[in-house]
């Protein structure tokens, strides 16, 4: 296993059904040993992406290459993937260890040799004494952990994952999350797993591919895309983000300012060699997390504006004000502080002044 070597690779991948196009010119490459996250809405194509691999599909145009052989019409039951869907599709009328061993039998291999596989697949997943056990006798979890454990017994190089945690309720979903992610670190197999979530993608994906629409709109950590989006889509899409639309002005070193109806902001243009080279006068977006922005003080330099308090919601850990900012343009922002335990908060109607650092924005072209 190497991360810096393609496992799989997408080259102009195209997918219609009939007339309608829903995948256009896709390139992408799965790294060896990576946990890769396909993010988007429902009809970006991400679950398409994830079919075409698995052979579910065949391909419209393009070619699908492992270890730079083409499989784009390899079948499915040559191609050495696992799929683990949303559903779980477990056999009703067999027992866990039946149906975790089932793809071995299926191979005609030894009875020895697949109990001894099927007992190490259970303990790596926490199901040992389950074995005996039927479906309808598990939880969700459970079920989704025996689901896994059928995809991981055949040593497949690549295990494909379709929105698998969806049906599990939330705090499960996350015990779940924290799972899939430490069982991948620890047999250091290469996950491609597909969901519309964005905080599950954040926190499992070692890289993360956005999709709109059957194109990648961007592909990369979870920090970058979070910290630096590359276009107005992926800035809504991928967690909450402050927008303010303006006209660039000049850059000077790694930043550049933007004129709004807020004023003049300053962001930061690191390693974004598109935002530099963009003309004067350009539309953009001035992007900023919720989480960057503060109360203004004397000793703020930053990005300075003011706002009136609409709106206050208690999220446990942190409390969310919506802001409005007057003016012809006028502006709705969202504004993340941590909560007081005496429960001392703002004050819906009151006017405050804001900031943000520059190194905390961001631009995106509009």
């Amino acid at each position: 296993m190497n991360q810096n070597t393609d496992l799989l690779t997408l080259r102009s991948v195209s997918k219609s059904y009939g007339t309608v196009p829903v995948l256009h010119d896709i390139d992408l490459s799965i790294k060896d040993g990576e946990f890769l996250t396909v993010l988007g809405p429902s009809g970006s194509g991400k679950t398409t992406v994830l079919r075409l691999i698995g052979g579910l599909e065949p391909l419209t145009a393009g070619e699908i290459r492992l270890d730079g052989q083409d499989i784009s019409r390899m079948p499915i039951n040559k191609r050495p993937f696992n799929t683990v869907f949303q559903d779980y599709a477990l056999f009703p009328h067999m027992t866990v260890s039946g149906n975790v061993g089932y793809g071995l039998s299926v191979r005609h291999m030894k009875r020895k040799e697949i109990t001894r596989r099927v007992a190490e697949a259970l303990e790596l997943v926490q199901l040992g004494r389950f074995a005996d056990r039927f479906p309808a006798q598990l939880s969700g979890g459970q079920r989704q952990r025996v689901a896994l454990a059928r995809a991981l017994i055949c040593q497949p190089r690549l295990i494909l994952l379709d929105e698998p945690l969806a049906a599990l309720d939330l705090e499960l979903r996350r015990q779940m999350q924290e799972f899939l992610k430490s069982i991948q670190r620890e047999i250091k197999t290469t996950f491609l797993f597909v969901t519309h979530d964005q905080e599950e993608a954040i926190g499992m994906a070692d890289r993360i591919c956005v999709m709109q629409a059957g194109h990648i709109r961007q592909l990369g950590t979870p920090h970058d895309l979070y910290y630096k989006p590359n276009c107005e889509f992926v800035a809504r899409f991928f967690g909450e983000n402050n927008l303010v639309p303006g006209k660039l002005g000049p850059a000077q070193g790694e930043q550049r300012s933007i004129e709004t109806a807020l004023g003049r902001l300053v962001c930061s243009i690191s390693d974004q060699p598109h935002l530099k080279a963009a003309p004067d006068g350009a539309s953009a977006f001035a992007a900023f997390r919720p989480e960057a922005l503060h109360m203004a003080d004397a000793t703020d330099s930053g990005n300075s504006f003011s706002g009136t308090i609409a709106d206050l919601a208690f999220a446990g850990s942190s409390t969310v004000a919506t802001i409005t900012t007057g003016g012809d343009a006028a502006q709705r922002l969202r504004l993340r502080m941590p909560s007081r335990i005496d429960g001392s908060v703002l004050k819906s109607g009151e006017t405050v002044s804001l900031c943000f650092a520059p190194h905390e924005g961001h631009l995106v072209l509009a």
